[in-house]
């Protein structure tokens, strides 16, 4: 670079020196011409009148106006190089700040120091003649160019970013030419075919945590790879109809025309299972963002000291999210969050163990605006410090109630240990229903491990509780279900709530009034695991609506379904509980699915 720099300043003092040369003929015709007799000629007053028309060939003196633009010309001649430093060759690792610093230097020997300190900042081994950061760089640089290049410098295509900034993937699967594609349970199952595309996996990356997968889709088909945050986007059947159906499609869980009515930035066919947590779509647009930022570098300031030690994300939390309409206006979100007490930090004192995290939840709208927060202090049971090996186990779990509108949300909870410091966040996509009038609308489908009615007292006040119901969902295990155990639960608890069965006061065989006229089904499959085949029916059973009126004591305008299936049922495994109400008096058909493991 610096050789590159030398030159280009050699190179602009040779075209000064040009301009000189192109002036020296010029003067020797000006003293020719002033001086005609030394040239042997006789004079005459015929030449003497001649003579100022040759005068005017001559070159003339330059204007202050062409002195400057001159001058701007070899400045940006002998900037150029450093241009190219900057828009071209660090394009992808210099910070803005970096960038903005550069932009004001005014000379070049300000610009060959920051260029050296630049390169200082990365170099993992400082005391070393050697920048080993600088030369990986310009080789990831010359690998990109010829590896990825399409119609493009490689080093410009996003394939060439991610490369150049976090060198080689831990795994890289290529599909060069797409084809047939088995997709994973995740994003639905079943066959389809595909664009080319490639799935590249980090098993660290500094600033953006654990196992970062990121994938290029080639949907022209030109070689030109772009980096997406759908996974649906390599699909290459996804809008043709009836083709490429996932595994929910096939068994009536989803639709295919229901992707593209999906608000979370995909057109994946999974109904409403739930995503794993790398799937949130606040997750993926979060990853998606930062991959495009400049990576931390070694030192972000040579004299600065590192006096502060961050622990985050080291506080496993898990959150979900349960709606139950009020109004056609008004919807309770139901926030439900848990720990695990084995990742809690326990303090002494005095033979007595004690831990203590503070939680806070933020909801905002789409656009960044805020909407109402809560915060929390959980405080376990003290553990006699003795015991605390073994009684510091299993879960603690709460739920605070927001009410909020029809709509979008984000909710953002954050949470801190305030004896060991450690921190964790999590983002929640909150996406609230609209009880429409005269429209047959439904809750949450809640598998839960408790159920029970609550005294009157409770109501409004204890955690849990809908109407007159105490019901604790099961949290998410590792594979982001509801996991249920076979050896210490007794059941899996159903509850649901239907909204705006026509009533139907026609006598029913008891001879009163059957209130609703309609059936609940529920259907559950076992799934395969790997998704590699379609689920498994396990069973199939009915319940009329007024039977499910006179049971829980509920009616048409709100119908409470409660039902408990034993563990004995349930061989270990992963299933889906499809759940379908139909109002027979006015054809309308509401649909909700949940996913559990049995372990």
């Amino acid at each position: 670079m610096r050789k590159a720099l030398a030159y280009c300043s050699v190179f602009g003092l040779c075209s000064v020196g040009l301009l000189f040369l192109s002036r020296g003929p010029a003067t020797a015709q000006d003293s020719s011409a002033q001086n005609p007799d030394q040239s042997g000629q006789n004079a005459n007053p015929k030449t003497q009148t001649k003579a100022p028309a040759k005068q005017e060939t001559i070159a003339k003196p330059k204007s202050e106006k062409q002195k400057k633009k001159d001058e701007k010309k070899l400045a940006k001649e002998l900037e150029s190089p450093y241009k190219k430093w900057l828009d071209e060759e660090v394009f992808w690792i210099i910070t803005p700040e970096e960038r903005s610093a550069f932009l004001k230097l005014n000379t070049d020997d300000e610009r060959e120091a920051f260029i050296e300190n630049f390169w200082l900042k990365r170099d993992p081994t400082p005391d070393t003649p050697e920048n080993e950061y600088e030369e990986e760089y310009y080789r990831r640089v010359a690998y990109a160019n010829e590896t990825f290049a399409s119609g493009i410098p490689g080093w410009k295509t996003d394939r060439g970013m991610i490369y150049i900034k976090y060198g080689p993937p831990d795994e890289r699967d290529e599909h060069p030419t797409g084809g047939t594609y088995e997709r994973p349970i995740e994003e639905g199952g079943g066959e389809t075919t595909t664009y080319p595309f490639e799935d590249w996996r980090y098993r660290y990356i500094p600033g953006l945590g654990n196992d970062v997968n990121i994938e290029f889709v080639d949907p022209s088909m030109t070689g030109e790879y772009h980096m997406t945050a759908d996974p649906s986007e390599k699909d290459a059947l996804l809008y043709v109809p009836g083709a490429g159906l996932t595994l929910y499609e096939q068994m009536g869980l989803a639709c295919k025309a229901c992707r593209f009515t999906r608000t979370d930035g995909t057109h994946l066919g999974t109904g409403n299972m739930p995503l794993p947590a790398s799937m949130d779509q606040f997750t993926r647009l979060e990853q998606f963002a930062n991959l495009q930022k400049p990576p931390e570098t070694q030192y972000k300031d040579l004299n600065e000291t590192v006096s502060t030690s961050i622990k985050y994300n080291l506080l496993p939390m898990k959150v979900r999210a349960d709606y139950i309409p009020v109004t056609d206006a008004t919807a309770v979100a139901n926030v439900t969050i848990q720990f695990d007490r084995k990742d809690l930090s326990w303090k002494d004192k005095q033979g007595v163990s004690s831990a203590y995290v503070e939680v806070n939840g933020t909801i905002t709208n789409m656009s960044g605006k805020y909407i109402t927060s809560f915060d929390h202090d959980l405080a376990p049971p003290t553990i006699p410090t003795e015991m605390l090996e073994k009684a510091a186990v299993g879960p603690d779990i709460f739920q605070t109630t927001v009410a909020l509108k029809p709509g979008l949300y984000k909710l953002t909870v954050k949470a801190k240990d305030e004896n060991s410091g450690n921190e964790s966040h999590v983002n929640v996509r909150l996406d609230v229903p609209h009880l429409e009038d005269g429209r047959l609308t439904s809750s949450s489908l809640i598998l839960a491990d408790t159920m029970n009615k609550v005294d009157r007292h409770s109501i409004g006040k204890d955690m849990f509780v809908i109407g007159e119901d105490k019901v604790r969902p099961r949290m998410p295990g590792t594979d982001g279900r509801p996991d249920f155990k076979k050896a210490t639960d007794p059941f899996v608890y159903i509850y649901w709530r239907l909204y705006n069965f026509e009533p139907d006061n026609t006598l029913g065989p008891d001879g009163k009034p059957k209130k609703a006229d309609g059936v609940v089904k529920y259907e559950l499959y076992k799934d395969d695991p790997k998704g590699a085949a379609a689920p498994t029916p396990v069973a199939d059973f009915s319940e009329s609506a007024t039977e499910i009126i006179k049971r829980t004591s509920s009616g048409a305008a709100v119908m409470v379904v409660k039902k408990q299936l034993p563990m004995s049922f349930f061989q270990p495994g992963q299933y889906t509980l499809k759940v379908t109400a139909t109002d027979d008096k006015d054809n309308q058909t509401v649909t909700d699915s949940a996913h559990f493991t049995i372990d």
